[in-house]
């Protein structure tokens, strides 16, 4: 059994970024935990929600055990990975557009029309 502590992998994971909110559930504990860090926090709701973090549970096969949604204040965001019971983040970032669509030419226009 793979054990490891919920808060130093949040802290792992957002290493480097600036987290805007987020969301983990503890999905296979009795209690059901929840922790919330919602937008505009405060230096003491993040040192609460990381308490609320700070527990060991099974990342390997079996059942999830933990489930959540990490936003960033740059518009990425890092989602919860499930597969069999083996458990991790994944890091999100919005794809390019691709040149075909991006009609800058469009894009200009509207705002002019918008400021005008």
């Amino acid at each position: 059994m793979a054990r490891i502590n919920a808060k130093g992998e949040f802290l792992d994971c957002t290493r480097n970024k600036v987290v805007k909110c987020a969301y983990i559930e503890f999905v296979e504990f009795e209690d059901g935990d929840k922790a919330f860090l919602t937008t505009g926090y405060t230096q003491e709701e993040y040192n609460e929600f990381l308490s609320i973090l700070d527990r060991d549970y099974n990342n390997g096969y079996g059942g999830q055990e933990l489930d959540g949604i990490i936003w960033y204040e740059d518009g990425t965001w890092t989602t919860r990975g499930e597969y069999d019971g083996s458990e991790w983040w994944e890091y999100h970032e919005v794809p390019k557009i691709p040149d075909y669509l991006n009609r800058i030419d469009k894009v200009r226009d509207k705002k002019l029309n918008e400021l005008l």
